[in-house]
Protein backbone atom coordinates (compact mmCIF):
# COMPACT_ATOMS: atom_id res chain seq x y z
CA UNK A 1 0.00 0.00 0.00
CA UNK A 2 1.50 3.22 -0.67
CA UNK A 3 1.22 6.25 1.65
CA UNK A 4 -1.16 8.13 -0.44
CA UNK A 5 -3.19 4.51 -0.23
CA UNK A 6 -2.43 4.59 3.26
CA UNK A 7 -4.35 8.45 3.61
CA UNK A 8 -6.88 7.30 1.52
CA UNK A 9 -7.79 4.87 3.69
CA UNK A 10 -7.49 6.58 7.09
CA UNK A 11 -9.61 9.44 5.70
CA UNK A 12 -12.41 6.97 4.16
CA UNK A 13 -12.43 4.66 7.58
CA UNK A 14 -15.45 6.30 9.33
CA UNK A 15 -17.53 6.09 6.18
CA UNK A 16 -16.69 2.48 5.19
CA UNK A 17 -17.90 1.57 8.51
CA UNK A 18 -20.62 3.27 8.59
CA UNK A 19 -22.07 2.16 4.61
CA UNK A 20 -20.00 -1.30 4.15
CA UNK A 21 -19.17 0.58 1.02
CA UNK A 22 -14.73 -0.72 1.65
CA UNK A 23 -14.77 -3.34 -0.65
CA UNK A 24 -15.86 -0.63 -3.55
CA UNK A 25 -13.38 -0.26 -6.28
CA UNK A 26 -12.13 3.38 -5.18
CA UNK A 27 -12.91 4.49 -9.04
CA UNK A 28 -16.53 3.63 -8.91
CA UNK A 29 -16.19 5.46 -4.97
CA UNK A 30 -15.40 8.53 -6.82
CA UNK A 31 -17.78 8.35 -9.30
CA UNK A 32 -20.55 7.25 -6.85
CA UNK A 33 -19.74 10.94 -5.12
CA UNK A 34 -19.46 13.01 -8.61
CA UNK A 35 -22.83 11.41 -8.96
CA UNK A 36 -24.17 12.94 -6.77
CA UNK A 37 -22.72 16.11 -6.89
CA UNK A 38 -22.92 16.49 -10.45
CA UNK A 39 -26.74 15.81 -10.78
CA UNK A 40 -27.60 17.75 -7.70
CA UNK A 41 -24.95 21.08 -7.95
CA UNK A 42 -23.94 21.08 -11.68
CA UNK A 43 -21.22 19.79 -13.46
CA UNK A 44 -18.79 23.20 -13.94
CA UNK A 45 -20.33 24.53 -10.42
CA UNK A 46 -18.31 21.18 -8.54
CA UNK A 47 -14.52 21.00 -8.57
CA UNK A 48 -11.95 18.27 -8.92
CA UNK A 49 -11.30 19.23 -4.51
CA UNK A 50 -14.88 19.18 -3.67
CA UNK A 51 -15.53 15.60 -5.09
CA UNK A 52 -11.77 14.48 -3.14
CA UNK A 53 -13.08 15.66 -0.15
CA UNK A 54 -16.18 13.99 -0.50
CA UNK A 55 -15.01 10.92 -0.96
CA UNK A 56 -12.05 11.76 1.51
CA UNK A 57 -9.23 11.47 -0.73
CA UNK A 58 -5.82 12.60 -1.84
CA UNK A 59 -5.34 14.66 -4.81
CA UNK A 60 -2.89 11.72 -6.32
CA UNK A 61 -5.40 8.90 -6.07
CA UNK A 62 -7.90 11.46 -7.78
CA UNK A 63 -5.94 11.93 -10.57
CA UNK A 64 -4.61 8.22 -10.67
CA UNK A 65 -7.88 7.62 -11.22
CA UNK A 66 -9.01 10.13 -13.97
CA UNK A 67 -6.15 12.46 -15.23
CA UNK A 68 -8.63 15.44 -15.56
CA UNK A 69 -12.27 16.71 -14.26
CA UNK A 70 -13.26 15.97 -17.56
CA UNK A 71 -12.60 12.22 -17.85
CA UNK A 72 -15.26 12.00 -14.79
CA UNK A 73 -17.88 14.03 -16.13
CA UNK A 74 -17.52 11.54 -19.34
CA UNK A 75 -17.01 8.30 -16.96
CA UNK A 76 -20.04 9.35 -14.93
CA UNK A 77 -22.33 10.00 -18.08
CA UNK A 78 -21.49 6.74 -19.23
CA UNK A 79 -22.30 4.91 -16.63
CA UNK A 80 -25.79 7.00 -16.62
CA UNK A 81 -26.12 5.60 -19.97
CA UNK A 82 -25.34 2.27 -19.24
CA UNK A 83 -27.98 2.32 -16.71
CA UNK A 84 -30.72 3.66 -19.24
CA UNK A 85 -29.89 1.00 -21.71
CA UNK A 86 -30.17 -1.59 -18.79
CA UNK A 87 -33.71 -0.25 -18.29
CA UNK A 88 -34.98 -0.70 -22.02
CA UNK A 89 -32.99 -4.06 -22.09
CA UNK A 90 -34.91 -5.23 -18.63
CA UNK A 91 -38.36 -3.44 -20.08
CA UNK A 92 -38.13 -5.32 -23.76
CA UNK A 93 -37.44 -8.34 -21.19
CA UNK A 94 -40.37 -8.10 -19.05
CA UNK A 95 -43.23 -6.72 -21.37
CA UNK A 96 -45.48 -9.02 -23.63
CA UNK A 97 -46.03 -6.60 -26.26
CA UNK A 98 -44.32 -3.10 -27.79
CA UNK A 99 -46.98 -0.84 -26.32
CA UNK A 100 -45.71 -2.17 -23.06
CA UNK A 101 -42.39 -1.33 -23.62
CA UNK A 102 -43.54 1.57 -24.48
CA UNK A 103 -45.62 2.26 -21.10
CA UNK A 104 -43.15 0.89 -19.26
CA UNK A 105 -40.32 3.21 -20.26
CA UNK A 106 -43.37 6.36 -19.23
CA UNK A 107 -43.66 5.14 -16.35
CA UNK A 108 -40.21 4.83 -15.53
CA UNK A 109 -39.55 8.30 -16.78
CA UNK A 110 -42.87 9.33 -14.43
CA UNK A 111 -41.24 7.53 -11.56
CA UNK A 112 -37.66 9.22 -11.63
CA UNK A 113 -39.40 12.67 -11.69
CA UNK A 114 -41.05 12.15 -8.79
CA UNK A 115 -37.84 11.47 -6.85
CA UNK A 116 -36.33 13.88 -4.18
CA UNK A 117 -34.09 16.18 -5.80
CA UNK A 118 -34.82 15.22 -9.24
CA UNK A 119 -33.34 17.84 -12.04
CA UNK A 120 -34.09 16.99 -15.40
CA UNK A 121 -31.96 14.69 -17.69
CA UNK A 122 -28.38 14.72 -17.22
CA UNK A 123 -27.63 14.39 -20.50
CA UNK A 124 -29.64 17.46 -21.65
CA UNK A 125 -28.52 19.25 -18.89
CA UNK A 126 -24.51 18.20 -19.87
CA UNK A 127 -25.12 19.44 -23.71
CA UNK A 128 -26.42 22.88 -21.46
CA UNK A 129 -22.97 23.10 -19.72
CA UNK A 130 -20.98 21.78 -23.02
CA UNK A 131 -21.55 23.46 -26.04
CA UNK A 132 -18.92 22.70 -28.32
CA UNK A 133 -19.85 19.92 -29.93
CA UNK A 134 -16.63 18.67 -30.53
CA UNK A 135 -16.28 17.85 -26.41
CA UNK A 136 -15.97 14.87 -25.21
CA UNK A 137 -19.07 15.36 -22.62
CA UNK A 138 -20.51 16.39 -25.74
CA UNK A 139 -20.06 13.29 -27.71
CA UNK A 140 -21.27 11.10 -24.72
CA UNK A 141 -24.36 12.76 -25.01
CA UNK A 142 -25.05 13.00 -28.80
CA UNK A 143 -23.67 8.97 -28.58
CA UNK A 144 -26.06 8.32 -26.16
CA UNK A 145 -28.88 10.36 -27.28
CA UNK A 146 -28.32 8.23 -31.04
CA UNK A 147 -28.44 4.84 -28.75
CA UNK A 148 -31.85 6.00 -27.78
CA UNK A 149 -33.49 6.78 -30.87
CA UNK A 150 -32.29 4.09 -32.51
CA UNK A 151 -33.98 1.67 -29.84
CA UNK A 152 -37.01 3.65 -29.90
CA UNK A 153 -37.11 3.36 -33.60
CA UNK A 154 -36.74 -0.75 -33.51
CA UNK A 155 -39.88 -1.13 -31.32
CA UNK A 156 -41.32 1.20 -34.17
CA UNK A 157 -40.36 -1.16 -37.05
CA UNK A 158 -41.65 -3.97 -35.04
CA UNK A 159 -44.91 -2.15 -34.95
CA UNK A 160 -45.17 -1.53 -38.53
CA UNK A 161 -45.18 2.21 -38.30
CA UNK A 162 -43.78 3.98 -41.43
CA UNK A 163 -41.21 6.50 -41.20
CA UNK A 164 -40.02 5.14 -37.66
CA UNK A 165 -37.15 7.23 -38.25
CA UNK A 166 -39.15 10.25 -38.23
CA UNK A 167 -41.60 9.28 -35.32
CA UNK A 168 -38.65 8.04 -33.44
CA UNK A 169 -37.52 11.78 -33.58
CA UNK A 170 -40.83 13.25 -32.43
CA UNK A 171 -41.11 10.56 -29.62
CA UNK A 172 -37.71 11.63 -28.34
CA UNK A 173 -38.85 15.00 -28.35
CA UNK A 174 -41.61 13.85 -26.11
CA UNK A 175 -39.04 12.49 -23.83
CA UNK A 176 -37.02 15.74 -23.30
CA UNK A 177 -40.08 17.45 -22.35
CA UNK A 178 -41.54 14.79 -20.02
CA UNK A 179 -38.13 15.51 -18.30
CA UNK A 180 -38.16 19.14 -18.64
CA UNK A 181 -41.88 19.21 -17.59
CA UNK A 182 -41.14 16.63 -14.35
CA UNK A 183 -38.69 18.99 -13.16
CA UNK A 184 -40.88 22.74 -13.74
CA UNK A 185 -44.33 21.31 -13.17
CA UNK A 186 -46.46 18.22 -11.56
CA UNK A 187 -44.34 15.24 -11.58
CA UNK A 188 -46.85 13.57 -11.11
CA UNK A 189 -48.58 13.90 -14.18
CA UNK A 190 -45.71 13.06 -16.11
CA UNK A 191 -45.71 9.39 -16.67
CA UNK A 192 -49.74 9.49 -18.05
CA UNK A 193 -48.93 12.49 -20.08
CA UNK A 194 -45.81 10.87 -21.82
CA UNK A 195 -47.82 7.68 -22.60
CA UNK A 196 -50.44 9.34 -23.98
CA UNK A 197 -48.82 12.07 -26.34
CA UNK A 198 -46.69 8.40 -27.81
CA UNK A 199 -49.23 6.69 -28.46
CA UNK A 200 -51.44 9.92 -30.31
CA UNK A 201 -47.92 10.07 -32.27
CA UNK A 202 -47.66 6.49 -33.36
CA UNK A 203 -51.54 5.79 -34.21
CA UNK A 204 -51.34 8.93 -36.25
CA UNK A 205 -48.46 7.81 -38.11
CA UNK A 206 -50.11 3.91 -38.73
CA UNK A 207 -53.53 6.14 -40.12
CA UNK A 208 -51.48 8.04 -42.78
Amino acid sequence: MTRDDTADAAGYGAHSAATGAGAVPMRERIIDAATELFYGQGLRAVSADKIVARVGITKVTFYRHFPTKDDLIVAYLERRAQWERDAVAGARAAAGSVPEVFRMVAAAIGAESCTPGFRGCPFINAAAEYADPEHPVRRVVDRHRRWFKGAIAELLDELGVPGSDRVADELVMLRDGAMVSGYLSDPGSVADALYAAGRAVIEFSLSR
